[in-house]
């Protein structure tokens, strides 16, 4: 692994200080002078101009102290200098097999040593961010180390060498974390798509990967992209969420979380909706919790990210085809195959094509309290979507059984959303009753409507239930010994309805 980089350089200009900045009280103070001048300024505008002014957004998000900037040019030529030397100094196949930690104060040794061997004049914290810059490059991710150590930060977008973007509590914010070139970049990207066995270059330019935390990876490189490199990192948190933790941030009410806990652990059939980073992955992991420690579990997805509790659980992952184009594996392999494997339930990351008719025949052949997602914007639409994906399959079959098929297979449908403020929402809990004609007949069980917003452009919603007290799941919950619960959680929504008006 370490033996075949060719070049190395280029990190954030002072790593060390990420996690300090944004408990700073003079960043504090700076951030709030700031606010105060936009919103003197904003109301100067108003009274010119009787338009509203756009509410003000931090754009920009500095993952180091600005201070360093001016030293940029010395810092990366003393730094290039020091890790030359480190090279000539080691060996990195023996490197590579000792432990991270262990591999770290080696690396710090040696290159104290070429410091003071050098002569390089260097206070002690320069010293100490120059070491940390090396270890990263060597052992780690570069640049990338930083955004990767914050547990805040969800996306990390990288267009290039010269620009980097991250989502932070729901807002795209510019950073001042950088590449030394293009160059850089690609290697770092080989770095983490080499890790599940895959490659990206000029031949192979797309590449879907992973983190070792289950962090969803994806590369697009030239030719396909023309300003260098493209690198997103869908990032998970370190401390896995549960249903009581999405409570509390008001992703559902405490009723409905109550309702999707019996739903999980009567064995109902789920298929989460939701658009792009509206939470889906998170709520099928917090779903998986209800699940009995004795079953079997086998779950297909095209980057392993799902990250279950139970100690019986199959992972299987897709395949790209070779350089021939031959050898690929596709979740209609996988999902096939795992029907072969004795599961108990059959849990698909995401479905997005052809799949969805194997998902479907699993979810009615006795595997109940399979789960799957897609992305759609409503559970009506999730229900179109996943019927068009089985006619692209090339199935001829009438769009009655197809519709036959989704009823008798799927119990429930829960929508998710990621509103305009940034925040995610669990908005629709909805059951799947029958058919009536040709039309597929559904009962919302729980609701999000939005109330208002605050002065903040925050929104102001509220979860509620529809009224329904015994919902066609109710027959499941019975053969559970459920059923009390989830009446019980359905009335006290109704009567926290009734109260609020």
């Amino acid at each position: 692994m370490f033996g075949k980089r060719k070049s190395f350089g280029g990190n954030t200009q002072n790593p060390t200080h990420a996690s300090a900045k944004p408990n700073s009280p003079d960043s504090s103070d700076q951030q709030e002078a700031a606010t105060k001048k936009i919103q003197n300024n904003s109301g100067e505008a108003s009274s010119a101009s009787p338009s509203k002014p756009a509410p003000e957004v931090d754009t920009h998000f500095d993952i180091s102290d600005e201070s360093v900037g001016v030293r940029d040019d010395e810092y990366y030529l003393t730094k290039s200098a020091v890790f030359n030397a480190l090279i000539d100094s080691i060996d990195l196949s023996q490197l590579a097999t000792m432990e991270m930690e262990a591999a770290r104060e080696e690396i710090r040794d040696i290159v104290s040593e070429i410091i003071s061997l050098k002569s390089i004049v260097m206070s002690i914290s320069e010293q100490e961010e120059l070491l940390d810059d090396i270890c990263n490059d060597v052992l780690g991710y570069g640049p990338l180390e930083p955004l990767l150590a914050r547990d805040d930060i969800s996306d990390i977008m990288v267009n290039g060498a010269a620009s980097c973007y991250i989502e932070v509590g729901g807002r795209v914010k510019n950073t001042n974390v950088r590449f030394r070139d293009n160059s850089h970049l690609m290697n770092v990207c080989q770095r983490i798509v080499s890790q599940v066995g895959r490659r990206v270059d000029e031949s192979s330019p797309i590449c879907d990967a992973r983190l070792p935390d289950g962090s969803r990876v994806n590369v697009i490189a030239p030719p396909l992209a023309i300003d260098g490199p493209a690198l997103t990192i869908r990032k998970f948190k370190k401390d896995k969420l549960t249903l009581d933790q999405l409570v509390k941030f008001g992703s559902i009410s405490q009723e409905g979380s109550e309702l999707l806990r019996i739903i999980g652990r009567v064995r109902g059939n789920i298929l989460i909706s939701g658009g792009t980073g509206s939470g889906k992955t998170t709520l099928l992991n917090c779903l998986t919790a209800f699940i009995e420690r004795d079953e079997r579990i086998i779950t297909c997805e095209d980057s392993a990210e799902l990250q279950l509790q139970q100690p019986h659980v199959v992972r299987l992952e897709t395949r790209p085809p070779n350089l021939e184009g031959e050898g690929e594996i596709t979740m209609r392999d996988l999902i096939k195959n795992c029907l072969r494997m004795r599961p108990e339930r059959i849990i698909v990351g995401e479905v997005r094509g052809p799949e969805a008719f194997d998902l479907l025949q699993a979810m009615n052949t006795g595997h109940d309290g399979s789960m799957g997602t897609l992305h759609a914007n409503s559970p009506r639409e999730a229900l179109s979507r996943l019927e068009s994906m089985i006619t692209m399959g090339g199935y001829s079959l009438p769009s009655r059984t197809i519709r036959e098929m989704i009823v008798s297979s799927i119990d429930v449908v829960v929508q998710a959303a990621r509103l305009r403020d940034g925040s995610r929402r669990i908005t629709h809990v909805t059951e799947i009753l029958g058919m009536e004609g040709e039309v597929i007949v559904t009962q919302d069980i729980f609701l999000y409507e939005i109330v208002g917003e605050d002065e903040n452009s925050n929104i102001i919603g509220r979860h509620r239930s529809t009224g329904i007290t015994k919902p066609k799941i109710t027959e499941r919950a019975r053969y559970f010994n459920e059923e009390a619960a989830l009446v019980e959680a359905l009335e006290a929504a109704n009567a926290e309805l009734d109260q609020t008006g």
